[in-house]
């Protein structure tokens, strides 16, 4: 079987930032245990697999045009930003007739990617964390406190921390996180350049530090709203690689805007 491959860098306006994806186009689902061999074999953050959904009498041409799933090398996700994001723009640098593409989740309902100008705009649920002492994931980032901490309950934790300085002298012990589980630990402050700042660590799922996250964005988006008192800022994801995206909340759902670079074309053959 020959499969259709790219890696895309999302959240990045040159090759080499951002944060990588593997994009797979199938005819059809291939059973999980070859998908997560296949996301091993990638061995990026993210691997996205799309299926064609056919199209409906019915949807008014409302409905979604694919099934997609995301996995880790490890394992199945329930929310992937960056790589909704790469097959955004997988499919719609592939047919410039096409202004948007939505997908269908199994966990994260419609997501959807739509031209923005020379950028792209994706939008994905708002999940607002709730306050929640989270003792054993800040021990884990090798910090003795925080000024707050949040929990969402897809595994979500969030620690907003005073500065970027701080932000930027983390340095975890992924052992420790990873005991808490499948979790995507969040450290947010106000930035630098940019309104707010963030990292975000993943250890359980095989993954020490994502470079850009778009589904952290989710969760970040609806606390810094209410926080700056504004639904539009600016953020930077200050991995090595590093990222930047607009944010804006939009009732119950999170727009992010960024750019994408394709920088491997193939084929993957199973």
């Amino acid at each position: 079987m020959r499969i259709p491959f790219a890696q895309i860098d999302a959240f990045a306006a040159a090759p080499f930032t951002g944060n990588p994806a593997a994009v797979m186009p199938l005819a059809a689902w291939l059973p999980d245990d070859v998908l997560q061999k296949i996301a091993a074999e990638n061995n990026v953050s993210e691997t996205a697999f799309l299926v064609p959904i056919a199209a409906s009498d019915d949807d008014g041409g409302e409905g979604p045009d694919f099934e997609l799933r995301w996995f880790t090398p490890t394992s199945e996700v329930v929310l992937c930003g960056h790589a909704t994001l790469a097959s955004g723009h997988f499919v719609l640098s592939s047919d410039p007739a096409r202004d948007s593409v939505r997908f269908l989740t199994r966990k994260a309902g419609i997501l959807s990617v739509a031209r923005a100008g020379d950028d792209y705009e994706l939008a994905l649920p708002a999940w607002a964390p709730s306050p929640k002492q989270l003792p054993e994931i800040v021990a884990g980032l090798g910090l003795s406190s925080a000024v707050e901490t949040l929990w969402h309950p897809h595994r979500y934790a969030l620690v907003v921390l005073e500065d970027a300085a701080a932000i930027r002298a983390l340095a975890p012990d992924f052992r420790k996180l990873a005991a808490q589980g499948d979790v995507l630990t969040i450290v947010t402050a106000p930035g630098e350049g940019t309104d707010v700042i963030s990292r975000a660590f993943a250890p359980g799922a095989g993954i020490d530090e994502d470079p850009v996250t778009g589904s952290a964005h989710a969760v970040m988006v609806p606390y810094w709203a209410k926080r700056l008192g504004r639904d539009r800022f600016t953020a930077y994801q200050a991995s090595e690689r590093g990222g930047y995206l607009t944010c804006r909340l939009d009732g119950d759902r999170v727009v992010l805007g960024g750019r994408c670079v394709t920088v491997i074309e193939g084929t993957f053959f199973l």
